[in-house]
């Protein structure tokens, strides 16, 4: 009898990340299903399944349904959409969901997001480990089905989604824009000409969409879809640059993160786009206080913004389903992270990266300035951007730096931020350690540039000593 795979090697903190074949298979995927319908209490309930446009994920999302069903879910079919539509369908509908993307990794992987009703996130901490405990025992002696098995249907809700973001965003009344996306073959190449276009039936915007690699292939053969790594923005830089567009747009793989490139093929920072987007969203809001979420490692100039549009700024600690659980808590309107990850109150708190590429659209079309001003305007400070270091010893690396700084204001909200003023000029630094890597990560930012690079070599000495 072949061994089982270990579930705690791929269940991550946040959701399954793995390797298809040797540790997703349909046995494993099955188990997850039955196991994560036993945690939420779904029998009898509908369960949201969608997948992305990787080849192995409508196998994967089928074995999942069919342990959904062997423990009395009933399945609602949604198909190939982004990760945001999920949460759409989760939250529209108010129901579980499951959705099969590896997001950013390569074709070599697959993985599950997992929301309760709502598009509430699932943890380790707020079940996760519950499902993966399950799961396991399901894997050793087979799932168990119970007498009223649940049933199985379709639904498409791409139409449903476009409408209901085209709401939340007027972008009606723009100016002419010409808008190069980049899809990275990633469910963008779907969703972008449902929302931005007239693809599910929606009156044309006056926007002009010129499309890279919208053709959905989960092998991406042209460059991996994760516009965090610089190599992968080159194609939309230049295509920007030669279609003498207004801006470009790069989504990830399964969408739900968005970076934006300006009519210079230079790179908008997403901690400005999230600045931009705080504006907007505090104009909306009706209550006072009026709250914001923004991660430790954002720029300054985001909870700057915050309080000087009148709202109140709350600083957290990195992570998807902590940003989730702090919106939830707060009753913020928006959240936004250093990783183009951009929460919204009125997208039940979850993350959706087309949502805050309106935004934008919204503000840019509505003043005749270039997207480079706005972006400026948005970007005062000399930043770093985050620079990972293989370190064998990370506590001995985290005492070095507390040591050398400890005359300066140290916290450990998330890592080590420490901050400090020299001759007038403020910076501030954070180091924090990989959760599943030996690696440390450290962000730099200060008021002037000489200072946020004197700060970043003289931290990087102390995290790289041998």
């Amino acid at each position: 009898m072949s061994s089982k795979p270990d579930l705690g090697a791929f269940i991550k903190t946040y959701d399954v990340r793995g390797l298809v074949g040797s540790q997703l298979t349909d046995d494993v995927v099955a188990a997850i299903g039955a196991a994560f319908v036993d945690e939420i209490d779904g029998a009898g309930g509908d369960v949201i399944i969608g997948h992305d446009m990787r080849d192995s994920s409508p196998g994967f999302a089928r074995a999942f349904a069919s342990g959904v069903q062997a423990r009395g879910g009933n399945v609602v079919a949604i198909g190939l959409c982004s990760t945001d539509e999920s949460y759409f369908a989760s939250g529209s509908l108010n129901a579980p969901a499951a959705m099969f993307t590896a997001s950013h990794n390569p074709a070599t992987y697959n993985g599950i997001k997992l929301s309760r009703a709502g598009a509430r996130g699932i943890s380790l901490d707020t079940g996760l480990a519950a499902i993966r405990d399950r799961a396991t025992e399901y894997l050793a002696n087979g799932i168990v089905q119970v007498a009223e098995p649940g049933t199985y249907r379709e639904q498409d809700v791409l139409a449903e989604y476009a409408k209901y973001l085209r709401e939340l965003v007027d972008l009606t009344g723009i100016r002419p824009l010409r808008v190069v996306v980049d899809a990275g073959n990633g469910m963008g190449g779907l969703t972008v000409p449902a929302v931005l276009g007239t693809a599910a039936g929606l009156p044309a915007l006056p926007i002009e969409v010129i499309p890279l690699y919208f053709e959905l292939d989960g092998t991406f053969p042209n460059h991996e879809a994760n516009p965090l790594e610089p190599a992968n923005l080159v194609d939309l830089q230049r295509a920007v640059v030669e279609h003498k567009a207004d801006l470009g747009l790069a989504f990830d793989g399964d969408a739900d993160r968005c970076f934006v490139i300006d009519e210079n093929g230079d790179a908008m920072s997403p901690s400005a786009v999230a600045a931009v987007v705080a504006v907007r969203e505090i104009a909306r809001a009706e209550e006072k206080p009026v709250y914001v979420i923004h991660n430790l490692i954002t720029s300054r100039i985001v909870p700057e913004t915050i309080a000087a549009a009148g709202a109140v700024p709350v600083r957290t600690r990195v992570g998807h389903s902590l940003i989730k659980d702090e919106m939830a808590a707060t009753g913020a309107v928006f959240g936004g992270e250093h990783s183009a990850h951009y929460y919204f109150r009125d997208f039940w708190g979850a993350d959706n990266g087309m949502l805050a590429a309106m935004h934008l659209l919204a503000e840019f079309g509505h003043q005749d300035r270039p997207l480079s001003e706005l972006a400026a305007r948005f970007t005062p400070y000399a930043a770093s951007g985050e620079l990972n270091s293989t370190v064998t010893d990370i506590p001995a690396a985290y005492a070095r730096i507390v040591s050398a700084y400890a005359a300066f204001d140290l916290d450990e909200l998330d890592g080590l931020t420490v901050s400090g003023n020299t001759d007038g000029v403020f910076w501030w630094f954070n180091v924090r350690p990989s959760n599943t890597e030996p690696l440390l990560r450290l962000n730099v930012e200060a008021g002037e540039t000489a200072d946020m690079e004197r700060i970043r070599d003289h931290v990087l000495s102390l995290i790289r000593t041998p």
